[in-house]
Order: C-alpha cells, then sequence, then structure tokens
C-alpha cells in the first residue's frame, strides 16, 4: 500500500512537471532571475501567441497549475504543492556569489557629518543643520499645560539594531521643546549604563529615541554588558516607571526586546516576529505570493489562517492580478506592459507583497513589552502614505489634530497581535485602514486579522505613564508642527503635568 501511494504521487509530480512545462514553455534565453520569471509567466499566459493576453487566458494558466497540483483530486493544495508544479518549469537562479547582510542589518558608514548613522559603526550624535532648522520652526510656543514643578527629562538615543539617521534629531527635537516653552530641562546620554537608580532619581521621564535591540545591554558597538548589570538597568527603568515617574518613545523604540539578548538563551538567534523566510526558489515564491493574494481578495480566509488554496481561490487570484495589469480595461495587455506591470505583482518584498501566516513572534522581556504596549512585527516602506485616524478625539494629546484624519508619509510600523491590544493601551491615534489600496495592503507580512494599526498611544503601568508614538523615522516628521505638538502633549502626560483619559480603549 505504501509502495503503491509512494509511486503514485511521484507519477503524478512527473506528470504535473510535463504538463506545466508545456503550459510555460521551455525555450527561455539566458537573463537575470527576475526577467527570466517574467518571460515564463508571459509564455504561460499568451496562450495563442498573439503578443497580448486577456483575462481569460490568464485564468486558463491558474487552472493549468492548479490541476496539476492537485493529482488527488482532493479539492484544495497547499503551497508546497503549488511551488513543486511552478518550480518544475520556471528558471531557477544561478547560486549567489558571496553571503549578503539579509534583513535590515546595519548600513555602510555614511560621509556626511550628521545625522544618527553619519559614524557608523558608532552612533552619529549630531542632527543635520538644515533638519534642526526645520524642526525649530515646527515647534510651537506654549506647551498644553503648566508643568506642577520644574521637570527634568533624560534622553537615550541608544540603538542595538538598526541605526536610525533620525535618533539625534528626535533627541534634540525633545530637549528644544523644553527650551522653547519652558516645560522641561533635558539631558541627552547614548550610553545605556545611564539607566540606573541613583542617576534616574533626578529625572522625572525618560524618554527613547529609536531605542532599537537590546538597548541596555550597551553602548551600540561594544559587548554586552555583565547580566548581573543589565538586570539591574532592567530593573532601574521598572521601577523608574512603576514608582511614578514617566516613560515617553519614538518609532523605533517599539522595535525593541522581541528577540534573545546577549545574555539570554538563544543570543543570536535574530528578531522574532515571524520574518520573511519562506520559499526562496521562484516557484515557492510565486506559490507564496498567490497564497497571500488570495488573503488579500478574500478576508475569511486571513482570518480562519486559510494556508489552503483551493481552484475558485486560484481564480479569484488571477482575477484580482489581472485587474492591476489592465489598468486601461482595454481587456488586453501587450507585452511591454506586462514586463513592467508584472514585477510589482509577484515579487514577494516589503515594498510589494509580503507572506500570508500567522505572525508567532515573542517578547523576550515580558515587563518591559507589556509597559512599552507593542513589538514591532511588519513596517510599510518610507514614504509611505497612510491616513492617520483620530482615535481619541477628546483627548488633550489629540486636539492639535482637530478631529481631523491626516495623511503622512514614513517608514510605518506595525506590531505584533501577539503584543499590541487596545485591553492593554489607550489608542490616541491609529492607522485608516479602510483608506489603504488593495496593494498596499498586500505589502503586510504576517498580517494582524483584525488590520488594528496603533500608531499613538498611552498607558498607566503602576503610578507611572508611557506614552508611545510609531511615526518619526523620516527626519521629515520633525518638521511637522502637529505632529511636534503631538509629541509635546505626549512628553508631558508622561510627566505628570497634563492630565488624560489613559484607560484601556477596549476595558474588558
Amino acid at each position: 500500500m505504501g509502495v503503491q501511494w509512494t509511486l503514485s504521487i511521484r507519477v503524478g509530480i512527473v506528470a504535473a512537471a510535463v504538463l506545466v512545462a508545456a503550459s510555460f514553455g521551455q525555450a527561455q534565453a539566458p537573463a537575470p532571475a527576475a526577467a527570466n520569471t517574467t518571460a515564463a509567466l508571459w509564455t504561460a499566459f499568451d496562450a495563442d501567441k498573439d503578443n497580448s493576453i486577456t483575462r481569460a487566458e490568464m485564468k486558463s494558466a491558474f487552472d493549468k497549475w492548479y490541476d496539476a497540483a492537485d493529482t488527488a483530486k482532493t479539492g484544495s493544495i497547499a503551497i508546497d504543492q503549488l511551488a513543486a508544479v511552478l518550480n518544475a518549469a520556471m528558471p531557477q537562479p544561478a547560486p549567489a556569489a558571496g553571503g549578503g547582510t539579509g534583513g535590515r542589518g546595519g548600513a555602510a558608514p555614511q560621509s556626511a557629518p550628521c545625522g544618527g548613522r553619519a559614524n557608523l559603526p558608532t552612533t552619529g550624535q549630531t542632527p543635520c543643520p538644515d533638519d534642526v532648522t526645520k524642526m525649530m520652526a515646527a515647534l510651537p510656543a506654549t506647551a498644553p499645560a503648566k508643568p506642577a514643578k520644574p521637570r527634568k527629562v533624560l534622553v537615550l538615543g541608544n540603538p542595538r539594531g538598526y541605526v536610525h539617521s533620525s535618533i539625534p534629531l528626535a533627541a534634540k527635537t525633545i530637549e528644544e521643546l523644553g527650551k522653547k516653552t519652558g516645560a522641561w530641562t533635558t539631558t541627552i546620554t547614548y550610553d545605556p549604563a545611564d539607566i540606573n537608580a541613583k542617576n534616574l532619581e533626578q529625572y522625572d521621564a525618560l524618554f527613547l529615541s529609536s531605542t532599537t535591540g537590546c538597548f541596555l545591554d550597551a553602548k551600540t558597538t561594544e559587548p554586552p554588558a555583565s547580566a548581573v548589570d543589565v538586570e539591574a538597568r532592567k530593573a532601574a527603568l521598572i521601577s523608574f516607571v512603576r514608582g511614578g515617574r514617566g516613560l515617553a518613545g519614538i518609532h523605533a523604540t517599539g522595535d525593541s526586546y522581541h528577540s534573545p539578548c546577549g545574555n539570554d538563551p538563544g543570543a543570536g538567534a535574530g528578531r522574532g516576529g515571524g520574518g520573511r523566510g519562506g520559499p526562496s526558489t521562484p516557484g515557492g515564491t510565486l506559490a507564496s505570493v498567490i497564497l497571500r493574494w488570495s488573503w488579500g481578495v478574500d478576508d475569511k480566509k486571513l482570518q480562519a489562517d486559510d494556508r489552503m488554496l483551493k481552484k475558485t481561490d486560484m481564480e479569484a487570484v488571477s482575477d484580482a492580478m489581472y485587474a492591476q495589469l489592465d489598468t486601461e480595461k482595454a481587456g488586453k495587455v501587450a507585452q511591454a506592459d506586462f514586463n513592467t506591470r508584472i514585477v510589482p505583482l509577484v515579487t514577494q518584498t516589503n515594498q510589494y507583497v509580503g507572506t500570508a501566516g500567522r505572525d508567532n513572534g515573542k517578547g523576550s522581556w515580558p515587563d518591559w513589552d507589556n509597559m512599552i504596549g507593542g513589538w514591532f512585527k511588519f513596517h510599510w516602506l518610507d514614504p509611505q502614505k497612510i491616513t492617520v485616524k483620530i482615535d481619541d478625539k477628546a483627548s488633550p494629546l489629540t486636539r492639535m489634530f482637530n478631529g481631523q484624519d491626516f495623511d503622512v508619509n514614513d517608514e510605518t510600523y506595525t506590531f505584533s497581535i501577539n503584543s499590541f491590544s487596545r485591553k492593554n493601551v489607550h489608542v490616541l491615534t491609529s492607522i485608516n485602514y479602510d483608506k489603504m489600496s488593495f496593494m498596499d495592503k498586500l505589502k503586510e507580512s504576517n498580517p494582524r486579522p483584525d488590520h488594528d494599526f496603533g500608531l499613538s498611544w498611552i498607558k498607566k503601568d503602576g503610578q507611572g505613564r508611557v506614552f508611545y508614538m510609531a511615526l518619526g523615522h523620516n527626519e521629515r516628521i520633525y518638521a511637522m508642527k502637529p505632529m511636534v505638538e503631538h509629541l509635546l502633549a505626549g512628553m508631558q502626560y508622561a510627566l505628570g503635568d497634563l492630565k488624560a483619559d489613559d484607560s484601556p480603549s477596549n476595558n474588558p
């Protein structure tokens, strides 16, 4: 029985390969992998060889792929079955020469003498003058609340992961906001050793400027401090906030403590959260892309974490893809247009199409993960346009927006379904998901089934207060007066001077 089953599967795969080879055509001239894939798809779709494709021709090709994969006639297929069929005919890329850095990683040192990445591998501590000039022009003249007493803020700008060029500008913004309004005085540090119980006694709030990774371990390029020292820093930060002080963070502060740190078991395992990974062959990638498209077309599949494909799913994806190809609604797509338009539809990157599957991220410091309110999962690439929705229009922290949605361009973070929740934080602003285009929604990897993407929030933690703002990757954010005013209000909330409803948005 086992031999017969194995033989039938092998025969089925061979038959599938023959069928798909016929639909693709095998006579491909050598070319880069992307060009080869485009050419193979064109061959599969242009069945009548008239140098154009129709909706029916594209659907026919998708139907052939499905039939070739569903050899057992079960009525549904997994992406590895589809990948095997596609790989049988898709041109395979040549082995890469040398290893790449992969992922986000660090960047080559920049020659500019300013900005957070200017002096890599150390963190640049001088913002660019032009950025400072624009930020200064956006500063409000007064603070929304009168300080109850003279306030002191400590700014930490120490990343242990990706180094943002805006780190010193964000720090400078906090300093200048305090000076201009008289709401606080500021000390800026890039040394996590300054996060200790004795030093923190003199401050009313701590501001974290895009502190990626395990930011209390050591300075950016230094090896981790001893486990005893790091644990003391962690304890000092938590006690500082829960004892009645404030914490505020911007952008990549939410990209912290969701992977093992230097002293943790499993250190070096990389960032949590599901990542990209997945199939790396052309056919495997295309199969994964088709699954992600099926989730975009049918939200019920996304909600159910349904990773199987039916023929109706394949046909719905074909139809949706064709609509993106035939933008003129001419009924035919010429090869020149196809070659340009197909790439973003079948390329699996943050820029084009994400991956399906549930986010399985895990935090590595529970007290922190709960306190800050979320850890990074995925981001739309700068300068992605998003519409900001004002969730709490009555809050003094959103008064500067006048209750009106607005558009912004930035690298916009999303947070793990296992971390960010309205049951834990009071949401001030969020992404207006309904106003995102289909293709922009499709970029999200491991999509949140609730489509809930907070952009700023506040919360009580013990006797202390926390404010977080996800925008702030690009320096342009600090030149936007409403965003700077939002940051000012958030700081005054964290300091305890601006009172606001901070109960969880979805109070159980």
